[in-house]
């Protein structure tokens, strides 16, 4: 394999940025065209919605690019090999592939690896678009310019916008840290947490609207199980990605036991071990066997107990009536995950049942994150004041 001049090479990131700017225009354009009779608040919601949906979109590719061994692909950044394309790499990328067939270079995975890169410029060209014109509508409504006013603060737009930077921060050690197994993992779970702030964002457009309802009140109990079943879930999340991470998901190939046992041979110490290289054990040989094993049953373990929590967060949500789509759709995942992960292990891990699962897991975060924006407590609902009165 050839070797780079340097992990990082910033000369495409112009180009690179071009490339995120074009891409991005497209929603632009459909937002404002849907939009041009709508206030601001519906503009940024509908613009606010559309990066949620490429962002998800970007999440699932993002995890094909590690499940296809593709993100080595391009061995440097933000480039591949020092190029805005593969095109522009064929000479390096060929001689790699030459020297090693089915090495993390080839053609087809710089592509795909170059394909995130490209959706993630986009995304972040959108998510500063967010933060810019909520930040410029705020300033409008301090100083008491325009017709429209918007009553959302620009915190959230611009924690989005600082955390879809590390986010590139974190893509960038991907690569160049040759996907060590505790950065891929923080990489997945910073994915994730994007998805809640573009919700969480998406839900305060939605409350700053005058024609759409506050917050509905709830009981206690249902909010305290909201709060439990989404710090749970987080855990879990966190959990497979170490799984998938560290190619744990092989380690047990039945259910409900595990290598003819319910109790199989275990090196938690090693298993979690989590400072290390991908495939590396504590003492610096290769990972056991039974540390792969220790990092699959414990996800699956922590599966059950989560699943149960949800199940009831389901329950409960079916039987409040401003939350009972919440509750079909919390239920509907929870199936969705099981049947997916069940497919994981019992049929060798295919591709589409792994991508299944992430997809299920970043739904749920967004079915969550919404469901807690949008619901108060029945105490904590009478004393807030809604924003279509205070503005009256």
């Amino acid at each position: 394999m050839p070797e780079t001049s340097a992990l990082y090479d910033f000369g495409p990131t112009g180009r690179l940025m071009l490339v995120g700017v074009v891409l991005a225009l497209g929603p632009l354009a459909w937002v404002w065209l849907r939009q041009r009779r709508g206030t601001p608040a519906q503009r940024l919601r509908a613009l606010t919605w559309v990066t949620l949906f490429l962002t998800f979109d970007l999440v699932i590719f993002g995890a094909f690019t590690r499940l296809s061994d593709s993100g080595l692909g391009c061995p440097d950044w933000p480039g591949c090999y020092g190029s805005a394309s593969p095109i522009g790499a064929r000479e390096e990328i060929t001689q790699a592939q030459t020297a090693l067939p089915t090495g993390p270079v080839t053609h087809g995975k710089a592509w795909i690896e170059m394909i995130h890169r490209y959706l993630a410029s986009a995304v972040g060209v959108l998510i500063v678009t967010l933060a810019a014109a909520t930040f410029w509508l705020s300033r409008r409504r301090e100083t008491g310019q325009g017709a429209a006013p918007l009553h959302v603060s620009p915190a959230w737009p611009l924690l989005t916008l600082f955390w879809v930077c590390m986010q590139g921060a974190f893509g960038a050690l991907t690569v160049t840290m040759k996907l060590f197994p505790a950065i891929v993992t923080l990489h997945l779970l910073g994915g994730m947490a994007l998805l809640a702030l573009l919700q969480v964002q998406a839900s305060r457009y939605a409350q700053a609207d005058a024609a759409l309802a506050e917050p509905t009140p709830v009981s206690a109990s249902a909010r305290l199980l909201l709060w439990l079943g989404f710090a749970l879930l987080w855990l879990q999340i966190a959990l497979g990605g170490w799984v998938s991470t560290n190619y744990a998901v092989l380690a047990c190939t039945e259910f409900p036991g595990c290598q003819g046992s319910f109790w199989p041979t275990m090196d938690f110490r090693q298993g979690f071990t989590l400072w290390r290289e991908l495939g590396a054990g504590r003492d610096g040989g290769n990972i056991s066997f039974a540390a792969l094993t220790a990092i699959h049953y414990v996800h699956r373990l922590a599966a059950y107990v989560v699943m149960l929590v949800l199940l009831l967060l389901a329950l409960k949500l079916r039987r409040e009536p401003a939350t009972q789509q919440a509750g079909r759709w919390v239920l509907g995942l929870i199936v969705w995950q099981f049947a997916s992960g069940l497919s994981n292990v019992v049929l060798g891990w295919p591709l589409l049942a792994a991508l299944a699962h992430t997809a299920g897991a970043a739904a749920l975060v967004i079915v969550l994150t919404a469901t807690i924006c949008n619901t108060r407590t029945a105490a904590r609902a009478r004393s807030i004041v809604p924003l279509s009165q205070a503005s009256a």
